[in-house]
């Protein structure tokens, strides 16, 4: 099926682009209009330099005004072999599709809402049929049942023509449109970055990133340019101040270069304040009890430092280098890294 974009805005349209993919772009005076255009022959053929195949409106009250309209187009730089001309359906557009296309001049009869109109513009040789089926669902028509019907006829009598989908409003009408088995949709560029997105596909993907990341980083470079180490000479106020200063719940007590005498935390003055009353802000942290602290070295992966979190569930772990403390860890840097 082709994918076309649907827009006239310069920046999209050149974004859009970029994926590589794109069958070509239809546009609508409407859509220029509404972003300011006004020189349109101008904004036309800078989007036929940028795209592969542009469909773009000839305009015209009688067959030979629009046939006119589009030869003028193609008389001021256009490829006829690199675009389509779009023509509203009536008496006189059939009349002008039959025409340019005797002369291979490609067509998109469009602004279609019955199968009558999908018919005629077939029977003259239109190289597409474009109903809209989201402002036909705004008047509460069966849309899709009218696309269905398009594309049978098409199949059934064996016309050349491609049915396109258009007037594109959410990323449910791209479904419903692989599954009529239309030849073409041309889709908002708001709608068509929503169609490789899905919930599960973002966890999944975050997933193998971080399981990635957890086997082929080492600690040191998961570390923030700080290392939270306090003399043991301080208070446990002081050391509360120090703790805030480093942005980190708990704070390594030790003199640098020498191994660290523990690790102080804020669940540790909790606990503190518990049993011994607030008069403990004032002791010193050498009269502190320590537990071992939960160490890993630097040029450890990710990975055993995440064994270490799992394993004593706690939030921060000492890095250290030669035994020696070189930093913490936090849980949160293991995630974000």
């Amino acid at each position: 099926m082709e994918l076309y974009l649907d827009s006239a805005d310069l920046n999209e349209i050149k974004e859009s682009f970029k994926l590589g993919f794109l069958t070509g772009l239809t546009t609508t005076p409407t859509f220029m209009h509404r972003h300011g255009v006004t020189d349109v022959d101008a904004l036309i053929l800078e989007l036929a330099e940028i795209v592969p195949v542009l469909q773009v409106e000839a305009l015209g009250k009688t067959a030979e005004e629009i046939v006119t309209e589009a030869h003028r187009l193609i008389s001021i730089g256009l490829d006829p072999a690199k675009t389509v001309f779009k023509i509203p359906v009536s008496m006189e557009g059939v009349k002008a599709c039959k025409a340019l296309s005797d002369q291979n001049i490609k067509t998109n009869v469009h602004l279609v809402y019955t199968l009558q109109q999908a018919y005629m513009a077939m029977q003259a040789g239109a190289t597409y049929v474009c109903p809209l089926v989201g402002r036909l669902q705004d008047q509460g028509h069966d849309a899709l049942g009218l696309v269905e019907q398009c594309v049978e006829a098409v199949n059934y009598y064996g016309y050349d023509t491609k049915i396109m989908f258009s007037s594109v409003r959410y990323a449910e009408h791209i479904k419903n449109a692989l599954s009529l088995g239309v030849h073409t949709i041309t889709v908002p560029w708001k709608v068509m970055k929503q169609l490789t997105e899905n919930n599960f596909t973002k966890v999944g993907t975050d997933q193998f990133f971080e399981h990635t990341r957890l086997m082929t980083v080492k600690v040191k470079d998961a570390l923030k340019d700080v290392n939270p180490i306090v003399a043991p000479n301080l208070t446990v106020s002081e050391a509360l101040v120090k703790m805030t200063e480093f942005g980190y719940g708990a704070i390594t007590v030790g003199d640098n270069g020498s191994a660290a005498l523990g690790v102080f935390t804020d669940g540790d003055l909790r606990r503190l304040i518990q049993s011994e009353g607030q008069g403990v802000i004032s002791k010193s942290l050498s009269e502190l009890t320590y537990k071992t602290p939960v160490s890993v070295e630097a040029d450890n992966l990710l990975i055993e430092a995440s064994n270490l979190f799992n394993q004593h569930e706690v939030d921060t772990i000492l890095v250290t280098e030669g035994g020696k403390p070189v930093g913490m860890l936090d849980i949160q840097e293991l995630k974000s890294y």
